[in-house]
């Protein structure tokens, strides 16, 4: 179990999450799949060419899904409750097939609860391409609240 307990996690403190991950275009076609989205501009090379974005783009729900993913590890990995909420999701740039993904985890506020057994945590979220030279391009950011465990 690598995540944080509830006293583990200090307000203002941003989590790089070190895992990266190349979004491929197998992997847009089945989330496509599963979610039952046939959203031609995912899946139409054809009808995506004549967007703004000139060739299809994934999925913004797998985009979010993913960076939830990476920042499981360094954040939650055995010590949630649930998760309790996602707000304020935002898509700012676009992700394409063969972009590489990376997040990081700000967290905003914690507290207990009322029973005082459990807390809540709130991270923000922020999900970046990685650009062949180096530099980044926000692509999702939203904000993630959980019911966490306390150490026993």
């Amino acid at each position: 179990m690598s995540g944080l307990y509830f006293e583990e996690f200090e307000v203002g403190e941003t989590i790089e999450h070190e895992k990266r991950r190349t979004v491929s275009e197998a992997d847009n076609q089945r989330f496509c799949d599963m979610t039952m989205n046939q959203q031609p501009l995912h899946l139409d090379e054809s009808f995506a060419a004549t967007s703004q974005f000139g060739e299809r783009i994934v999925n913004g729900l797998l985009t979010m899904s993913l960076a939830v993913g990476l920042s499981i590890p360094d954040t939650t990995d055995g010590t949630i409750v649930a998760n309790l909420s996602y707000d304020g999701v935002e898509h700012p740039e676009p992700v394409f097939h063969g972009d590489t993904i990376r997040a990081q985890s700000t967290v905003t506020d914690k507290r207990e609860t009322s029973d005082g057994e459990r807390g809540v945590v709130t991270m923000h979220v922020e999900a970046f391409r990685v650009d062949p030279d180096g530099g980044e391009t926000l692509v999702c950011e939203f904000e993630r609240t959980v019911l966490s465990l306390k150490a026993e």
